[in-house]
């Protein structure tokens, strides 16, 4: 037996018996004693459907109140819940569901064709939960620390899904990594509209909770769900930098003034930040780095921010410094310095054999800590035996003023091996930008050989559900 706290020890300690509000929607608000009961609830109904202590029940949610109390419930059984992407195609949520051996899958009503549709794949069961679980006693389950607690897959943007065991040592220990650089605790409001599957979804549902911090549910990002937030009192939020742009372009970003927004998935265009810090002054921005198997790594907090609009904008292309407890080292560097960062904390949901966690993102590390991500390490485009990092070429072109967002990519080409793509988001679609001004631009800001030989003018990049940019799609 593993010796230490459970992440169950951790939610009873805030929850069980608590009267204070724990999961706020606009229908009404759960105490912590009414989400435990219908937590119980829950696995009543998982011990009916027939779904043993110790197995993963892969599920097909949205966030919600009843993906909560589904999630709670299987968790304070014994049993990890495995929350699936609703969105993915058919094929990859029918991987994912026979990847963990499961005899059934579990969803909402809303979702059950769906489920239904994909399970037929992979010859599963489909149990659905219709509404919110009634009430129930606590489980009497006892956890181990090495125990698994649930179960949250890679974006599979390279790939089919890849299911990441998060046991219950791991999680107690990445609420209290995350209260160092995130404060958030009794009496506070988290809100994201990340996915339920995604790690932003639900591994930062359990973070919240298990710090005593109250939920507010929203399955997907919207400007009106933003609005919603800052009516029911949003302290705590996460948002990617496109939401901020689609917040501050509706003129509703201001509508809600949590006292910490957390972001991530890409950095943020100085434009943005001080339009952002404009229309929220009251509250501290914070920039989380990190990945699906640990998270996070780095952090630049609020005064990093406040500090590159003063002169120091280069700390912007930065994903800041380590957060407390968290070691890192650069693994191969070349003769420039560059790379692949790698990470070793008590948070890490998987690591290596060493212990520590390959990020697969080449970088460097300043003589001040910062960390600069120059690209994944299969992303680095080598033209005629030179090498380029895409982000080089980024952060040259975002400075230009007619640029709002771009992408970099690496191309075929017969004599060089690969040449340089640049997708540029104009930041007025109707009068981009000349490309021979952002080439002259380029020049003098890289090496000649990094100056992008294409630019394409597009509407918008594409993107994951959580906000980062497939730059594969960009030449597919």
């Amino acid at each position: 037996m593993g010796v230490g706290e459970t992440w169950n020890d951790r939610y009873r300690r805030h929850w069980e018996q608590s009267s204070a509000p724990a999961v706020v929607t606009a229908d009404g608000i759960w105490s912590g004693r009414e989400l435990t009961r219908r937590a119980g609830g829950a696995a009543a109904w998982l011990d009916r459907c027939g779904y043993p202590v110790g197995h993963p029940i892969p599920a097909v949610l949205d966030q919600s109140p009843t993906a909560i109390a589904l999630a709670l419930g299987a968790t304070l059984s014994g049993r990890p819940l495995a929350p699936l992407g609703t969105k993915l195609p058919a094929a990859d949520l029918g991987a994912a569901i026979a990847g963990l051996g499961a005899r059934g899958v579990v969803t909402t009503a809303d979702l059950a064709d769906r489920a239904g549709a994909v399970a037929e794949l992979v010859d599963v069961s489909v149990h659905v939960l219709d509404g919110v679980p009634g009430e129930g006693p606590e489980p009497a389950h006892v956890a181990d620390p090495d125990d698994v607690a649930f179960i949250v897959h890679t974006s599979g943007t390279t790939g089919a899904p890849k299911a990441i065991p998060v046991r219950h040592r791991s999680m107690v220990a990445r609420c209290d990594v995350y209260g160092s650089v995130v404060p958030m605790g009794a009496g506070d409001r988290y809100c994201s509209a990340s996915p339920f599957h995604h790690t932003a979804g639900i591994s930062m549902v359990y973070t919240a909770l298990g710090r005593g911090c109250a939920l507010i549910p929203q399955a997907w990002f919207s400007i009106e769900g933003w609005k919603l937030a800052g009516e029911l009192g949003v302290t705590v939020a996460l948002l990617v930098p496109t939401m901020i742009e689609m917040l501050l372009t509706a003129g509703a970003l201001g509508d809600a003034e949590p006292g910490h927004l957390q972001y991530g998935a890409a950095p943020i265009h100085p434009g943005t930040l001080t339009a952002a810090l404009a229309a929220l002054p009251r509250t501290r921005f914070v920039q989380i780095f990190g990945q699906t198997e640990m998270s996070p790594f780095t952090h630049l907090p609020h005064e990093d921010h406040v500090r590159a609009l003063a002169g120091r904008l280069d700390l912007l292309s930065t994903v800041g410094r380590p957060v407390p407890g968290v070691e890192v080292r650069l693994d191969h560097a070349d003769e420039d310095g560059v790379g692949e960062l790698v990470f070793r904390g008590p948070h890490a949901f998987v690591v290596d054999d060493d212990g520590w966690r390959r990020s697969g993102d080449l970088g460097t590390v300043d003589g001040d800590g910062y960390i600069r991500i120059l690209n994944r390490k299969d992303d680095k485009i080598i033209r005629g035996g030179e090498n380029i990092y895409p982000i080089e070429v980024e952060t040259a072109l975002l400075e230009h003023p007619g640029v709002r967002e771009v992408a970099v990519v690496g191309v075929p080409d017969r004599r060089l091996g690969e040449i340089v793509l640049a997708a540029v988001v104009a930041t007025d679609p109707a009068r981009p930008p000349e490309v021979d001004d952002l080439v002259a631009h380029a020049r003098q800001r890289i090496a000649h050989f990094k100056v992008p030989e294409m630019i394409q003018f597009v509407p918008e990049l594409p993107r994951t559900v959580s906000g980062k940019v497939m730059r594969r799609a960009l030449v597919s």
